[in-house]
């Protein structure tokens, strides 16, 4: 597996624990230009999606690094970005007590949860992809 560690104030990197040698996913020159909150590799281990306080998502290659896309639509910075089962959905909440379901594929929103007006703590998929569970306090 890789690990995700800490690089520096802003940037995301993945360490391989057989190399020891570390790929930097985002700098803020290039990247989020807020604190990243949440990340997450997909199921294939092949795409890594990251929210942060730039009220942005965006996904990335996990392999070069390279930024693939980037998901807007959030008032709020990131707290949870979720990979479905099968890789091809992402849900995000951020701190506007939204759950947003986003195509990856096509980059849109596909859908908004709504009606919790507490702080959402966790999201989950089901693990047929078909339900999605959020915690609040």
């Amino acid at each position: 597996s890789t690990p995700i560690h800490d690089c520096k104030d802003g940037c995301i990197c993945t360490k391989d624990q057989y190399s020891r040698l570390s790929l930097n996913l985002e700098c803020p020159a290039t990247g989020h230009s807020g604190i990243v909150n949440s990340i997450a590799f997909s199921p294939d281990g092949e795409r890594v999606v990251s929210g942060a306080e730039d009220n942005l998502v965006k996904r990335w290659d996990a392999d070069t690094g390279a930024e693939v896309s980037t998901l807007a639509g959030h008032p709020g910075w990131g707290r949870f970005v979720v990979f479905s089962p099968y890789g091809n959905i992402v849900v995000t909440a951020y701190n506007d007590n939204l759950v947003k379901i986003w195509d990856l594929e096509t980059r849109d929103e596909v859908g908004t949860l709504r009606g919790c007006a507490c702080l959402l703590l966790s999201v989950k998929f089901s693990r047929d992809g078909k339900r999605i569970v959020t915690g609040s306090n």
